[in-house]
């Protein structure tokens, strides 16, 4: 199960990623743009990918991550289901998700030194 103390742990080692919250949810931003918000009462993680990378993780996942069912879901929001979905898979998942909204700047900094991040 990732905790939603690795889920913090791991999004706030993302250069200039913050912490706020998103209605009755915990949302992780950077530059305000949100890449990941935790449901921790439905133990739910949403991620923004584009399609290609919904579909890749999903199929990757053998059913804990999967869209969104609305028109979030055809925008790439993809639901992770904290008890079933393996950590070193959802690590990927976030730095993914970061890197879809993140200023080009600091996706560019985590492609040239990936070990930068905290773990």
């Amino acid at each position: 199960m990732i905790s939603l103390d690795k889920v913090r742990k791991l999004a706030l080692a993302l250069p200039e990623a913050k912490e706020e919250p998103h209605f009755e949810k915990i949302s992780f931003r950077v530059s305000k743009k949100i890449f990941a918000t935790v449901d921790q009462e439905n133990k739910k993680i949403v991620l923004k990918f584009d399609l290609n990378d919904q579909d890749f993780f999903s199929a990757a996942s053998k059913g804990s991550v999967y869209p969104i069912e609305n028109k979030w879901g055809q925008q790439g929001w993809t639901c992770v289901e904290m008890r079933s979905t393996d950590l070193a898979l959802f690590k990927d998942m976030l730095v993914v998700s970061y890197c879809g909204v993140a200023p080009k700047r600091l996706v560019e900094a985590i492609q040239q030194n990936p070990k930068s991040r905290k773990k």
